[in-house]
């Protein structure tokens, strides 16, 4: 018979101490053409709805609402380029760490033990770069619960492998 022991922890694990891997430089090119591809669809609809909607009145404000536009995509671009420096994962023995996050800035960590499935994906715009995703889900919810986006695509498959490996042992 096994005696219960429920010890009381006295020092935490610091994660920050944790040597994070960047995601990889080419991963910001996929993120920038993807807000481009966004965005160049919008500033056309702008222009057609100024040349065929808006009346006289709204074109008094033409310039005013382009800049609007410019200002809020530039922001984005900005907010993306900072973000991105943020991205960072780690894996270790028995879990895998994921941070991100400029403004809100978020650190998640799955125990391998949780770990139903791991998948690797690889989008179109992120194929030309060479790269990939890893996503790692979890027992009781649909969604993954961890994503590393920006990684190779060898290096996705590695650590899918080594995560498969380590949930069935």
């Amino acid at each position: 018979m096994t005696i219960f022991s429920n010890d009381l922890v006295l020092e935490l694990p610091d994660i920050k101490k944790l040597e994070f891997i960047k995601i990889n430089k080419n991963y910001l090119k996929v993120i920038l053409i993807n807000a481009f591809l966004f965005f160049t669809p919008l500033f056309i609809g702008l222009i057609v709805m100024h040349q065929y909607v808006f009346t006289a009145e709204i074109n008094e404000f033409i310039v005013p609402i382009y800049g609007i536009f410019i200002a809020f995509f530039g922001f984005i671009i900005w907010y993306l380029l900072l973000s991105f420096t943020k991205r960072k994962y780690a894996l270790r023995e028995k879990d895998i760490s994921y941070k991100s996050g400029l403004l809100v800035r978020k650190i998640t960590t799955v125990p391998f033990s949780r770990i139903q499935h791991v998948e690797t994906d690889e989008k179109l715009i992120s194929r030309v770069f060479g790269l990939s995703s890893i996503s790692v889900y979890t027992a009781g919810d649909s969604s993954d619960d961890l994503v590393i986006k920006g990684i190779t695509k060898k290096t996705a498959l590695k650590i899918k492998e080594f995560i498969t490996t380590k949930i069935n042992e």
